[in-house]
């Protein structure tokens, strides 16, 4: 592989650092912000449009799905292009189908749109890891974190609280015009202030047998999970004729990668027991991330009778575990140099943080509910983040962006495919569920007398019911079921959380690196006689 080595190689003071990732930090909370916005009022919106579950699971899932399939294309671009113009490129593809999500009419519409966000959203979480790997060493990058906490604790935070407002107040339409005027000004400061080193330009191929491959592999698995057990039967031949392609098409993709010249993603990268273990990591954490998120909130409106701008401060623990435990941990980290302890110690309270969810029902009290998610929360924080941190620290510093990429594509991929998994369960459980008090439920209809007829046709539409607005004798039961149904999906979660404590400890403790990936890039252009590693 030819070299591929900067410009120039000056080293950045705090100042230029602080310049460099004042526009990186906004596109960062624009990201996110357009991301977590409808999160809080996502019942709303779907029982609105006329949605069903599956819909339901699936605005979330064709998001993640596309955020799967293009992250590692993202990372290939970034080790061969303009890694400024790639961050403006994806952030005003993410805003703009964020604005016409606003005006979908049905959940198909919305859906699409959000396919669209996904193959952005891909690119801004690829690369600003790659970036921050750019202009700070892995050692000093702890000194940012508070940063970065403060940014994402604004955009998860703030996101489910402004659009529970929104939607409480005004219209949730308006969710996705919020963060317009944010991506304007992050564009602008990107362009004013991000100041990366020029990369050499070399002569490639891009992958596009590889790209198609893993693309068709990918969705064809998650369209099997999230509809499985719902649009079809588990044991049926449309379920066994889409495993069996997935396999295959991903089989094919794994051969294809080992044989092009310049693979999407290079298979060579597993050699490294560092990148292997914290893929497997990754994998497990993508589950509790985002599907813990995604169902956390509808529990809060489904089972607890929240409004959306409640149910965005009812999941405020576990953002909040997240973020202080993850801000501090990235202090000491860069300060004495010392990261395993901090990630064994998170995939721990993982494993707990989920055991305990998986124990809580609809009348549970909220402090114990939000301890639990602070448990679940600052596990996560500390796992999550510091995987790509290692990985970045062990491999070639000519092939960061995919390796970085690569990480967070099997993060999100396990996010993805837990997320329709376990929304795909929901979709089954909550009918039989029902079906088994349908007695206890149908006393409780006819028994609201004028009114029976009015519940009884909004709970057989199919649609998700808006719980807070239904009488209390039937309120309190679908609360009930709605609570046991998701905490059913935690306390799955738990033991294959088990597999992360398992992952970290394996991770090789190596020391943190103290150079930037563009110092290690000049450094190797400097010196061409001395022996490269492939990872």
């Amino acid at each position: 592989m030819t070299a591929v080595a900067p410009v120039e190689n000056p080293k950045m003071s705090h100042r230029q650092i602080m310049q460099s990732l004042t526009g990186l930090l906004m596109g960062m909370f624009v990201s996110i912000l357009a991301g977590t916005v409808v999160s809080s009022s996502l019942p709303v919106i779907v029982s609105d449009l006329n949605g069903s579950q599956t819909a339901f699971t699936w605005v979330v899932t064709a998001t993640l799905l596309a955020t799967t399939i293009s992250t590692p294309i993202w990372g290939k671009l970034a080790d061969l292009g303009n890694r400024k113009l790639l961050l403006q490129i994806a952030l005003a593809m993410f805003v703009l189908a964020s604005a016409a999500a606003g005006f979908a009419q049905n959940t198909e519409f919305l859906i699409s749109m959000r396919v669209i966000q996904g193959l952005a959203g891909g690119g801004m979480g690829a690369l600003s890891q790659i970036v921050m790997a750019d202009i700070l060493s892995p050692r000093e990058r702890g000194k940012y974190m508070g940063l970065f906490g403060a940014v994402m604790a604004l955009g998860t935070v703030g996101g489910p609280l402004i659009g529970g407002f929104v939607t409480d107040t005004i219209n949730w339409r308006w969710n996705f015009f919020v963060a317009l005027p944010f991506a304007v000004v992050a564009i602008i400061l990107i362009q004013r202030t991000l100041n990366l080193p020029a990369i050499a330009k070399r002569k490639v191929q891009i992958d596009y047998l590889g790209i198609m491959l893993l693309a068709s592999g990918v969705a064809m698995l998650l369209i099997w999970l999230s509809m499985g057990g719902s649009q079809f039967e588990w044991n049926s031949a449309t379920s066994y004729l889409m495993v069996i392609g997935s396999v295959i098409l991903l089989a094919v993709f794994v051969l294809v990668e080992f044989k092009v010249a310049d693979p999407l993603i290079s298979l060579q990268l597993f050699k490294n027991r560092t990148f292997t273990f914290a893929v497997i990591a990754s994998l497990v954490v993508g589950i509790s991330m985002f599907g813990t998120s995604v169902f956390l909130s509808q529990y809060m409106i489904m089972a607890r009778g929240a409004t959306a701008t409640q149910a965005g401060l009812m999941t405020f623990p576990m953002m909040a575990g997240l973020l202080v435990v993850s801000t501090i941990a990235g202090a000491l980290i860069s300060r004495y140099g010392k990261w395993k302890a901090f990630v064994v110690t998170g995939a721990v309270l993982q494993v707990i943080g989920l055991y305990l969810l998986g124990t809580i029902h609809y009348d549970t009290a909220f402090w114990l509910v939000g301890l639990y998610m602070f448990i679940l929360g600052a596990g996560v924080g500390l796992v999550m983040q510091n995987m790509v941190l290692v990985v970045q620290n062990s491999v070639d510093p000519k092939i960061l962006g995919v390796a970085s990429s690569a990480v967070t594509f099997f993060r999100t991929l396990g996010g993805t495919a837990g997320t329709a998994g376990l929304g795909a369960m929901l979709a089954v459980t909550i009918p039989n569920m029902i079906a088994d008090r349908q007695g206890e439920l149908t006393g409780a209809i006819a028994s609201l007398g004028d009114k029976a007829s009015e519940v009884g046709a909004a709970l057989s539409s199919g649609s998700l019911p808006t719980i807070s607005t239904l009488p209390e004798p039937v309120r309190v039961i679908l609360e009930s079921i709605y609570g046991d149904g998701v905490a059913g999906l935690f306390a799955l979660a738990a033991p294959l959380a088990l597999i992360t404590v398992v992952a970290v400890i394996l991770l090789p403790n190596q020391h943190l690196n103290t150079k930037t990936n563009t110092e290690r890039l000049a450094e190797e252009s400097e010196a061409p006689s001395v022996a490269e590693t492939t990872v």
